[in-house]
């Protein structure tokens, strides 16, 4: 029985025509090797199993061959090549940095390459994740990275770029390989199941390709896993199975219940997702990558970012053709918001539930806020609303209501006066639809309010009482206009009750000016952003104390800050000892003449 090779291993580019999705290293590396202009260091970055160290091993093997082609590529037939595919070269050596990242380790590295080839042109050092190496190991290894013999040549591989230092950047020429596109893998992966006699169908490779992310690695090791699994039988269905994920075909059931706000039957969806073992986590994403789609589609341009088997892209352009993107991105913030605090949710089950209940009645609340009015309630009737054309009649103290005429003559501008001192006036241009209805000849004195979509004397009833009920007989109160005088006293008071309660903001009130903008706006003018935000946390309690204090309720203030452009006030300096002797010697004389025949010497 042979020894069971992993695909990765065994299907390994030997050749740079065998290399996958990266035709811009390949091309660059044989044109340099084809016009002998080989740099004398590599860095080799980008993903995961992407070809990085594979194609280092390449670059080994070709520029040693004996007889390589016109193309650049190794002709795999001399002794260099053949060694060279059996382990056994000896200009080939490859460090791993991850457990060899120490300064002694770069010194051997450093000692080997001070030895010529015994056979071949090139010595060859590769260096697989090379970020790992210590900063101490990246300062010995830089003169020989800048100036090494012309028989060696340095490659470095790593994932994290950044974490180089520049010093050995700058030495080095840069690859940056890509991640391999989806459609890539599909084909290698095709050609290897040809190879293995396996039988594959192309959606669930597909599945394959999308699940490994860019790293033909992880898609060789899920092949693996499914073939043994299935018996060289890959399906979608058993696929999908292997995987853990769910089918698409669950999203648009969902999607569709949350359209026709279904709620009982997207829970129970749910709950046949949650019986198979599928995790709430799992669901969000997936909902939320096929929201995603969804949004891609809808522009013909952006549809080739649309990571979906094939057979599903028909249906994903169908259905967003049918979905607004307002429900789409709604949908698409709740589920992000669901997913984000899933971790720390205590009932994993009932968090995902609470984002279906949001999602199945999403509708109904855009609904709510799309109302062309700009209003944020929108009003569902089941009978159409009145258009009324007939006049509003004039309201008496005696509350009677006149005698109507059966086709009153359409007046424009018509008035409501309302019981009061100082009546105020509406005025509305109304018209309706509906036929005028006489009063009542039983109860003239007493007319029975009107209910419904008209708006007939319920709502004047209501108008009246409002204004009745505002403490001075329905007359409207009056704004009084701010004066200086006024204003300043009623700061004063404020600034009394701060005073009182102890409150630190009494000070920067203190401070502050006031400035009359027009006779209802005022502004308060500090000195400093920390008065302001003193000033800014009472607003409230200021906003209500000024009001009643004024009697002012249209009152309307800003805090602003202003530099104090006035000559700021000098310091008086501080004076030495010598300078406070000097200075009180010459305003009393005495003590000066006290020391001098004292002879004494002062500590200055």
């Amino acid at each position: 029985m042979d020894k069971f090779i992993v695909s990765a291993r065994k299907y390994r580019p030997q050749t740079f025509d065998t290399v996958v999705g990266q035709a811009h290293i390949t091309t660059t590396l044989r044109n340099a090797i084809k016009n002998q202009q080989l740099a004398h260091a590599f860095l080799f970055c980008g993903p995961r199993g992407v070809g990085k160290t594979t194609c280092a091993r390449i670059l080994a093997k070709t520029i040693n061959c004996e007889h390589s082609t016109k193309d650049g590529e190794a002709c795999d037939k001399c002794q260099s090549c053949t060694s060279f595919n059996e382990g056994a070269s000896m200009n080939y050596f490859e460090l791993d940095a991850a457990s060899n990242n120490s300064v002694e380790n770069i010194r051997d590295l450093v000692d080997q390459v001070r030895f010529v080839p015994q056979t071949g042109r090139y010595k060859v050092y590769v260096i697989d994740e090379v970020h790992m190496l210590s900063s101490a190991a990246f300062n010995a290894f830089l003169k020989t990275l800048e100036e090494p013999p012309p028989y060696a040549i340095f490659i470095l591989a790593t994932t994290e770029k950044h974490k180089i230092l520049p010093t050995i950047l700058s030495r080095c020429q840069i690859f940056d390989f890509k991640r391999i596109t989806t459609a890539d893998t599909v084909e290698h992966l095709e050609n290897i199941c040809r190879k293995e006699e396996i039988n594959a169908e192309k959606p669930a490779l597909q599945l394959i390709a999308q699940k490994s992310e860019g790293c033909m690695r992880d898609a060789l090791s899920i092949l693996d896993k499914i073939v043994s699994f299935t018996n060289g039988e890959l399906h979608y269905s058993n696929t999908l199975e292997h995987l853990n994920i769910l089918d698409a075909d669950y999203y648009f059931r969902l999607l569709a219940f949350m359209q026709q706000q279904d709620l009982s039957s997207a829970m129970l969806l749910y709950d046949d997702i949650n019986r198979k073992g599928f995790e709430g986590d799992l669901v969000l994403n997936g909902f939320a990558e096929f929201i995603r789609n969804l949004l891609v589609c809808r522009d013909e341009k952006a549809a080739v970012l649309l990571e979906t088997v094939e057979s599903f892209r028909d249906r994903y352009t169908e259905t967003a053709k049918k979905v607004s993107p307002a429900l789409l991105v709604s949908a698409l913030n709740i589920l992000n918001e669901a997913e984000i605090n899933y971790k720390a949710a205590r009932n994993k089950r009932l968090h995902v539930e609470l984002c279906l209940i949001k999602l199945c009645y999403l509708g109904q609340a855009l609904e709510l806020v799309s109302d062309a009015s700009g209003t944020g309630k929108k009003k569902i009737t089941d009978t159409p609303l009145a258009f009324r054309t007939r006049n509003i009649i004039p309201y008496s103290r005696n509350n009677a209501v006149p005698e109507r005429p059966s086709q009153p003559p359409v007046q424009e501008g018509a008035r409501l006066y309302l019981d009061s001192p100082a009546p105020a006036v509406i005025q509305e241009t109304v018209r309706t639809a509906t036929p005028a209805v006489s009063a009542s000849p039983a109860s003239p004195a007493s007319p029975a309010p009107r209910t419904g979509n008209g708006g007939g004397l319920s709502a004047l009833d209501k108008i009246r009482k409002q204004y009745k009920g505002n403490g001075q007989n329905g007359a409207a109160v009056a704004a009084r206009p701010l004066d200086t005088e006024s204003l300043h006293k009623a700061w004063a008071g404020y600034i009394e009750k701060l005073k009182a309660e102890r409150n630190p903001a009494a000070q920067p009130f203190s401070l502050a000016r006031l400035r009359i903008v027009d006779p209802q706006t005022f502004e308060v003018v500090t000195g400093n952003n920390i008065e302001q935000k003193f000033i800014e946390q009472e607003r409230n309690s200021l906003f209500h104390f000024l009001q009643e204090q004024l009697q002012n309720k249209q009152l309307q203030f800003s805090v602003l800050v202003e530099e104090n452009t006035g000559e700021k006030q000098v310091a008086e300096p501080v004076l030495t000892s010598k300078e406070q002797f000097l200075k009180m010697a010459q305003a009393y004389p005495l003590v000066g003449e006290l020391r001098d025949r004292l002879r004494l010497e002062l500590d200055y």
